[in-house]
């Protein structure tokens, strides 16, 4: 019935590994050894963005950083500016206070003056004023 060829046989086994050994070298090496590349990648791929998150963050950071500095220097040299205008205003103010007072005491010494100057030529006038009103009187 079934007659079996030893040469026949043995013949496809041999070329049964000769065939798995030929795939073994020329697919499926390459295969794993492509896979196993690809599967190193991804995880140096995976590091390398875990560190430049950890980087980012760092910049972050020191960006906040720079910012609550320029923030605290921007506010000491508004302190700073308004004390300096300040003071100035003051100093301008006080000169012009000095100055208004100066006027005002020349004022009332110009005022003391006229006063006395029209009360001397009211005094040498009096004598007209008392003749011209018993004149005035008398015609009456």
């Amino acid at each position: 019935m079934l007659d079996i060829s030893p040469i026949l046989l043995l013949s496809s086994g041999i070329v049964f590994l000769l065939v798995l050994a030929r795939l073994n070298s020329c697919l499926y090496k390459p295969l794993f050894k492509h896979m196993d590349d690809r599967t190193e990648s991804i995880a140096k791929d995976l590091a390398n963005a875990k560190n430049n998150g950890a980087d980012i963050d760092g910049m972050v950071n020191e960006a906040k950083e720079i910012i609550s500095k320029a923030k605290k220097e921007a506010s000491s040299i508004r302190e700073k500016v308004s004390a300096e205008a300040k003071g100035l205003a003051d100093s301008k103010l006080m000169v012009a206070k000095t100055d208004l007072e100066t006027k005002y005491n020349n004022f009332v010494k110009s005022l003391e003056t006229d006063k006395e100057a029209l009360k001397s030529s009211l005094s040498s006038a009096m004598p007209l004023f008392k003749e011209s009103l018993k004149q005035k009187i008398s015609s009456i």
